[in-house]
């Protein structure tokens, strides 16, 4: 009876499961979306809810798929959008609250008063991160202040926070099981990531009742087995990482300065550090990238909040061209820029800027220009945003890359590919897998069982699709490199002026 892992990536927008054999190959898939909810300007919400029951369908959908049941599946391993926060009350197991989602800006204000209160240095020694919204520290707060009684709950040890991951596993146990891993631990702002427990002193700060926390477990380890009717067996849930952490180990990025990209709608970036905390002097995030056996691994993490978003803009703003993929042809219709540069910067800057109020910016206009030039320079700008975060990246760590692993759909985009590599001056690496996140949590779920020996063995399953190597005229690209630059200055400078500051 040939056995198989089961993948469940949990996103942002739909929930997929992927079956993936021994060979690391992908054996079926199943996906469905589910609604977003917009209460306000700036307040995203799931129902988690349906989050789960999207999720528990296509589990089953895909086992149908593969006429398949629970005994042919060795383990199930979770990846998850990070962040995004659940609470619950444990009797009933129903949620107090919508997910308030990693996107969400509600609790902007209060993460102001905290840092005008100092407290920014000790949180990011302790953390890692910065204070921002995006973390699900200040959203649970925000759930406790402000529905009726949750507060006098939580404390009394009646109500369960956790991130997506700890949600599906408490549904998959039916309440037996409430844990969470340390890569999505780390990014609540209320765990230590150097002595690697949650912190007393920021659960007091911010207002958080220990009783409410998740117990925080290894990346791969067996966590519980399914209680529920959607596999004819018990089936192990035995590895979790956030989809971030997860997709640098499904590129198999396991030595230091080892860095993979993923390009979505935005970019994030992560470097394998090694085994040592480093606090970021350039505006990087410290995370946990994984922790096996063990031993931990951290990560440096950069993002870009507008890629292959700026492909869409072209698509749905601009209407110059019809679907994304014929971006790419229509960029190639011209040898290059025209002197265009393009800061699309339409959600603020991210890594390392960190300016949420710069807006979109084009310069080097002339009555040339055509679509094409913005097309190719809005290509380019994805190329530029990943340079600036690496550099960052070499400058904290002082290591240097020699290659860059990348995934995710503007990938398949060669000549973006191509200009990357001559950027960066290194190798950029288009796996044969390119869905990493789900690969990464299977392979996190496999060694936990032995269905895979070692992270050796997995090694040898990792195949390279296409490598890019630098091929430009060097002057050239320090020129580029130089107008860009203008470009990010002029985009910031333009916010002074539109903000009206003197």
């Amino acid at each position: 009876m040939e056995e198989y892992i089961l993948a469940l990536d949990q996103g942002t927008t739909s929930s997929r499961a992927i079956i993936f054999d021994h060979k690391g190959k992908i054996k079926a898939i199943a996906q469905k979306e589910f609604k977003q909810i917009f209460p306000k300007s700036g307040w995203v919400e799931h129902d988690p809810k349906e989050i789960w029951s999207s999720q528990a369908s296509v589990a089953a959908e895909v086992t149908a798929k593969m006429g398949i049941n629970g005994t042919n599946i060795k383990a199930i391993g979770i990846s998850n959008q990070r962040e995004t926060t659940i609470v619950w009350d444990r009797k009933t197991s129903e949620p107090i609250y919508n997910a308030i989602v990693w996107q969400d800006r509600r609790t902007a204000d209060y993460c102001e008063e905290l840092k005008a209160a100092g407290h920014e240095d000790n949180i990011r020694a302790k953390t890692g991160l910065v204070i921002d919204p995006y973390f699900s520290g200040t959203k649970i707060k925000w759930i406790l202040d402000n529905v009726k009684g949750a507060r006098k709950k939580a404390e009394a040890g009646e109500l369960a926070f956790g991130t997506v991951d700890s949600w599906l596993v408490w549904k998959f146990t039916r309440g037996k099981v409430h844990i969470t891993d340390i890569t999505n631990a780390s990014r609540s702002m209320l765990f230590n990531i150097v002595k690697q427990e949650w912190d007393q002193e920021l659960l007091d700060l911010i207002g958080i009742p220990k009783e409410m926390l998740p117990e925080v477990k290894q990346s791969s380890e067996v966590y519980g087995e399914t209680a529920t009717t959607i596999f004819a067996s018990k089936v192990p849930i035995a590895g979790i990482a956030g989809d971030q952490s997860a997709a640098l180990f499904g590129q198999m990025c396991i030595d230091k300065a080892m860095v993979k990209n993923t390009y979505g709608t935005g970019c994030f970036m992560l470097m394998n550090i090694g085994d040592k905390f480093i606090e970021s002097k350039n505006n990087l995030l410290t995370t946990v990238a994984w922790k096996i056996d063990g031993k931990i691994q951290y990560a440096f993490e950069g993002s870009i909040f507008i890629a292959g978003a700026v492909v869409q803009w072209l698509r749905d703003g601009l209407g110059v061209i019809r679907k994304s993929a014929d971006v790419e042809k229509l960029a190639l219709s011209v040898e290059d820029t025209g002197g265009v540069y393009f800061v699309p910067a339409f959600a603020g800057l991210g890594a390392p800027y960190w300016n949420p109020n710069v807006r979109g910016t084009m310069i080097g206009l002339s009555r040339g220009t055509t679509d094409a030039h913005i097309a190719r320079a809005a290509l380019e700008a994805i190329g530029y945003q990943t340079m600036d975060v690496l550099k960052a990246m070499e400058a904290d760590s002082g290591m240097k890359i020699k290659e860059l692993r990348v995934d995710g759909g503007a990938t398949a985009n060669n000549l973006l590919m191509q200009f990357q590599s001559d950027l960066l001056n290194c190798k950029v690496i288009r796996p044969e897998v390119v869905e990493t996140t789900a690969l990464g949590a299977a392979y996190l779920a496999g060694l936990a069982v032995g269905f895979w020996k070692d992270i050796a063995e997995i090694q040898q399953l990792w195949k390279v699709e296409k490598e890019f190597v630098p091929d430009a005229d060097e002057p050239k690209v320090q020129e580029g490199i130089k107008g860009w630059k203008k470009a990010i200055h002029a985009a910031q400078a333009a916010e002074d002026v539109l903000s009206d500051k003197k």
